[in-house]
């Protein structure tokens, strides 16, 4: 399925040719303008037969589009770990609601409680849904190669500090792709069964990207290398990047 995001031409047979404005990828619904309307028309992609410019029918629920990331970023982390690569680590975990899932990536020393914020270098599943592109200068279902020329070009500085040998952390993370890719992904939170005190190994959890997809049928994941003990030890979580537009965030 092509990439849905805002700036898609789409054709519909009573409006005519437009441009989506918004998309909810976990809903199915847009926002389009048409002509020179001034508002913008709602469309729900499973019934009011909406098709892309070229007239191929946008088919949402028998193909819908990853409402996730992550499955997308591990492909891209996999291919440049082969590029020589090895000091770049994927960090995703849960927002508090479960609804959505964060991705951070960063390079240089493998700290995963006190790994450093670089713009642009972060995201989140609920951004995704409405956006779907990374951050970085890419384009909506971009390739795997194309990600990673595009984030060459938005940080060259940033990836070059990722030149280096990991070799256990690679080699678990190409264990873990070849188990997941392309329908799912891990996360790396920590469960707490209630009433319990955290376990000192507790599974991998591992989240498939589209709804469709039954839940995940293969082996268990391993924690990545460096995680031993960050169950039972106290740690401090890296500090929050500087607000300087003096709006709380959420």
């Amino acid at each position: 399925m092509k990439a849905l995001a805002p700036g898609t031409v789409i054709f519909h047979r009573h409006r005519g040719y437009g441009v989506i404005t918004a998309v909810n990828l976990l809903t199915g619904w847009i926002a389009a303008r048409f002509g020179s309307e001034q508002r913008t028309l709602d469309l729900n992609l499973s019934s009011d037969e909406v098709q892309f410019a070229d007239g191929e029918a946008i088919l949402f629920r028998r193909a819908p589009p990853d409402r996730m990331p992550h499955a997308r970023l591990m492909a891209m982390v996999r291919a440049l770990h082969l590029a020589g690569y090895q000091k770049l680590y994927l960090y995703t975990w849960p927002k508090p609601s479960g609804l959505h899932w964060r991705w951070h990536l960063f390079t240089g020393q493998r700290d995963w409680m006190q790994r450093p914020w670089r713009e642009g270098w972060y995201g989140s599943g609920a951004d995704y849904n409405v956006n779907p592109v990374m951050g970085w200068g890419d384009n909506p279902g971009a390739t795997t190669d194309e990600l990673i020329h595009a984030l060459a070009k938005f940080d060259p500085q940033g990836l070059a500090q990722a030149l280096g040998k990991d070799e256990d952390h690679t080699a678990w993370f190409a264990q873990v792709c070849e188990h997941l890719l392309p329908g799912y992904m891990y996360s790396l939170d920590m469960q707490r069964p209630e009433g319990a005190p955290l376990s000192d190994m507790p599974a991998v959890p591992v989240i498939p990207v589209r709804a469709s997809l039954p839940p995940y049928p293969g082996p268990d994941i391993g924690w990545p290398p460096g995680w031993q003990g960050l169950w039972t030890r106290v740690h401090a979580m890296p500090a929050p990047r500087i607000n300087l537009t003096g709006i709380p965030e959420a």
